[in-house]
């Protein structure tokens, strides 16, 4: 059983805990020691979950949290033995020579892959923002299709704190949500926002008190798995396009997801269950 704070039980494999239960995946942070700091294992546990779910038929909504009172205090700059400073996904590490181009490549293969998995996974995601999430812990956040916090959370876009240039996709995420001056407010200063300013400002869809994160989560989580899956998973592809193309492309795109949708089992049962004045049952097929 897992001990976080929201969702249900699950088993541990490393310091990531994961389960899956009536059609929800529950992603959990479990290294509160370290404010849930992520190492490469654990980002790659992460990304590897992400992958599995996004294949799983049985799998329909995902829950990104974390146990204890932290959520994610970015990626772990801490040396390792054998680690060589590099491989934390922050940009940053320490001991030994690098040569051009390997902080990019590390930033690539590290921080970018997992705000990438987050967005590709082809079924919802939610983060259950339980504590403060600090620079790549933000955006793991923000990657999330809905973010709900408790009202104990902050975000806090730490990097200028260390002298650091923003990495997962931050200065991607942040001016789409927020606008670029508010943007460029959070990250030159990084000061701590707290949950319900964050709110304000459209990072977070909703703050709950600490009490309630679990059972709001849950409630959301499970209405998106009973929810038309393939439909659910085109949606978001469209709307994490619309602002990278221009109006034509958005609307080709509009229409071919439309006509890949009409295809599967859910949009012919939504269309039925219209007609003969019922609720629908979705499938996820």
């Amino acid at each position: 059983m897992t001990t976080s704070p929201v969702g249900p039980g699950g088993t541990s494999e490393s310091l990531i805990l994961h389960t899956t239960d009536n059609g929800v995946a529950w992603i959990t942070l479990n290294r509160p020691q370290a404010r849930h700091a992520l190492t490469p294992d654990q980002r790659e546990r992460i990304i590897s979950r992400l992958a599995e779910v996004s294949a799983d038929p049985a799998v329909r909504a995902v829950v990104i949290t974390a146990t204890g009172r932290g959520f994610c205090a970015g990626a772990d700059l801490r040396p390792r033995p054998g680690a060589g400073g590099s491989g934390s996904g922050s940009g940053s590490g320490s001991g030994s020579e690098r040569t051009t181009g390997d902080v990019a490549r590390m930033i690539r293969q590290g921080a970018q892959r997992l705000i990438a998995a987050v967005m590709d996974c082809e079924k919802p995601v939610i983060a259950a923002v339980n504590g403060t999430a600090a620079g790549l812990g933000a955006h793991l956040a923000l990657a999330c299709d809905l973010v709900l916090a408790a009202e104990s959370a902050a975000f806090i876009e730490v990097f200028v704190r260390r002298g650091l240039v923003p990495d997962g996709g931050g200065a991607y995420l942040l001016p789409r949500l927020t606008g670029p001056q508010r943007a460029k407010e959070l990250m030159f200063f990084g000061d701590a926002l707290p949950a319900a300013e964050a709110e304000r400002l459209g990072l977070v869809n909703r703050v709950v008190p600490d009490g309630e994160l679990a059972k709001t989560a849950a409630a959301w989580a499970d209405r998106l798995a009973a929810g038309p899956t393939r439909a659910l998973a085109l949606t978001k592809q469209l709307v994490n396009d619309s602002l990278d193309v221009d109006r034509g492309t958005a609307f080709a795109a509009e229409a071919a997801a439309q006509e890949i949708n009409m295809t599967t089992a859910d949009a012919q049962e939504g269309v039925a269950a219209f007609v003969a004045r019922r609720t629908p049952e979705y499938r996820g097929r």
